[in-house]
């Protein structure tokens, strides 16, 4: 990898961290009812809100009940968004005329941006009306992502509350984290994109003259109050087709890096959050390191693997024409403008958080380039993640660190002062292996049937890759793609829907039923037997169950697609 590819990642990390610090104690202050700095122009709006809703910001729910609400919802969500797509060809703000998708793209699509997945079997511009973009599709962006804060927070106060039956409220917290954390920061990113010329109009086109002295229609649209919260929320989803390698959409490299940005900064900020808010902020950063662990390496192999290009290719060795053919490694797929390192550094973040935007095609990858960001998915979208989804799937695979811990010494484990016992152990079990499940029964069901393997545009590995990274994409709740996958196919959309649901609240559920166990028990004292969880030594245990749980469960997997697809290509020799 050269050192300019280093240099860009480690500034990359080094102003995310900055940003991420007191962001997350500014969460942590709305998350606790605190007074903090927007309390005063926007404690208006939460207070009508809630008033609107009929809730006493006061009230407490159990979380049996405040699961109900959340399911409830989001079941609503799914049927709104559903009927306004298949209605927009009578509704207003439809300047091209388009008429409703099919059923079941309707349906995925419906399912897709409630579970924060912005999984999209369509192309945006040509499909959706501006008012299905901006009522349905952006308020989503805005409450998916609210809904996984909401639950991180009861995971939070699972630990830190004492005898308790209930968890917090879910219309309050949902109000909170819209009004002072999301509405705030997507307006300013809002802002900041339109200055680098992302297109923001209720114009339905614009006519330019080609060089050819041909007349070119291109699509506009309200694009960049869309953009901040896909980025922010870890949504992902395009207003375009090509989602951010269109130059309307992504313009230019301070847009581009804003967006790498957006992506990660409220994970990461949620990590610092947490350890506000149990008051040990060692153990913020305890997690904050362990993903970075993760992280940092796969993007380096990544990056090295495209700045490497073509296997076949560099086979030549010395031989002119490689440099000839490959000039500066794979560029295939990739903008220009952007070059090797940002198309990788956008790959590898929006992979590991549950994004699922593009600056570049992931499909046009090297073998291993594309495992990459493959993997990252695998491992549960738990190195930074979905906005709140992330943090709490990591804290559940460190209730699974701990209990490994203690059996190697024979103690019952523990976690911030709680016991670790038999229901938690189950319910973190579920919320692991389901979607796992969920990608690998929806691929075995793609490849046995001919219209799954008919869905593929390219024969052997390839073609296998690109259903097992869309099947990881919807279970994990990512949105991504390679671009070869027929995903509008009814097949597909019903496996991944299925995938989406699963991987979404089939975590989710699991992670309420712990947060309620914790609450209810006494917190027990430190003593010298205590596993401390905020130094090395845990860091490492908790980076070490990551990933051999996404090892053991995908690497066969794995070994029939990018892994055998890359030996293909190294044994070719030369080209014929």
């Amino acid at each position: 990898m050269t050192a300019s590819a280093t240099a860009q990642i480690v500034v990359f990390i080094l102003i995310l961290t900055a940003l991420a610090v007191p962001l997350g104690g500014f969460i942590a202050n709305v998350a606790d009812g605190q007074r903090h700095i927007l309390m005063r122009p926007l404690g208006w709006l939460e207070r009508l809100l809630l008033r609107l809703i009929g809730t006493n910001p006061h009230e407490e729910m159990t979380w049996r009940r405040y699961t109900v609400a959340l399911l409830i919802f989001n079941g609503l969500g799914i049927a709104v968004l559903f009927l306004l797509q298949m209605t927009q060809g009578d509704l207003p703000l439809n300047p091209l005329g388009l008429p409703a998708p099919t059923p079941e793209v309707a349906m995925n699509t419906a399912i897709s941006f409630v579970t924060n997945t912005n999984w999209q079997a369509y192309s945006g511009e040509s499909t959706m009306s501006y008012l299905t973009q901006m009522s349905g599709l952006a308020v989503q962006n805005f409450l998916s992502a609210a809904t996984g804060m909401a639950v991180l927070l009861v995971f939070i106060r699972g630990f830190t509350r004492r005898d308790s039956d209930t968890v917090g409220h879910f219309w309050v917290d949902l109000v909170r984290m819209t009004v002072y954390v999301l509405l705030p920061l997507s307006l300013l990113f809002a802002i900041i994109f339109v200055t680098q010329g992302v297109v923001q109009t209720f114009d339905s086109h614009a006519v330019v003259s080609t060089l050819q002295g041909q007349d070119q229609s291109l699509a506009l649209g309200p694009v960049a109050s869309q953009l901040a919260i896909k980025q922010l929320g870890t949504n992902g989803g395009g207003f375009f087709g090509v989602n951010s390698a269109h130059p309307f959409e992504n313009p230019t490299n301070l847009s581009n890096i804003l967006s790498i940005l957006g992506i990660l900064l409220i994970p990461a900020a949620l990590c610092f959050a947490f350890g506000h808010l149990i008051k040990d902020r060692r153990q913020g950063v305890a997690v904050f390191l362990a993903m970075l662990i993760i992280f940092i390496p796969v993007t380096v192999a990544t990056t090295a693997a495209e700045q490497a290009g073509n296997p076949v290719l560099t086979s030549l060795g010395v031989d002119q024409t490689a440099s000839q053919l490959q000039p500066g490694g794979n560029m295939e797929g990739k903008e220009a403008r952007f070059g090797i390192t940002q198309s990788t550094l956008w790959a590898t973040a929006t992979t590991a958080a549950s994004n699922g935007s593009v600056n570049s095609m992931h499909d046009s990858y090297t073998p291993l380039g594309g495992l990459g960001p493959m993997w990252l998915m695998q491992l549960g979208e738990v190195v930074f993640g979905g906005v709140g989804s992330g943090l709490y799937g990591l804290l559940i695979f460190a209730i699974i660190a701990v209990f490994v811990a203690g059996l190697m010494v024979g103690r019952t484990p523990e976690y911030l002062g709680k016991k670790i016992e038999a229901r938690e152990m189950k319910f973190a079990s579920l919320a692991i292996l389901l979607p796992c499940c969920a990608v690998l029964f929806g691929t075995a069901i793609a490849v046995a049937v001919p219209g799954g393997r008919e869905a593929t545009s390219n024969p052997g590995p390839h073609g296998f890759s690109e259903i097992l990274y869309g099947l990881s994409s919807g279970a994990n709740n990512n949105g991504s793609a390679f671009g070869g996958l027929g995903a509008a196919k009814p097949l597909f959309a019903w496996l991944i829907s299925a995938a989406m649901i699963i991987g979404r609240f089939g975590v989710m559920v699991p992670a309420m039923a712990i947060a309620g166990s914790l609450a209810r028990k006494s917190s027990v004292p430190v003593t010298t037997g205590t596993l401390p969880t905020h130094g090395p030594l845990f860091i490492i245990l908790l980076v070490s169950v990551v990933l051999l749980v996404g090892a053991l469960t995908f690497i066969p997997a794995l070994a029939l697609g990018p892994i055998v697809e890359h030996l293909q290509l190294t044994s070719a020799g030369v080209l014929p």
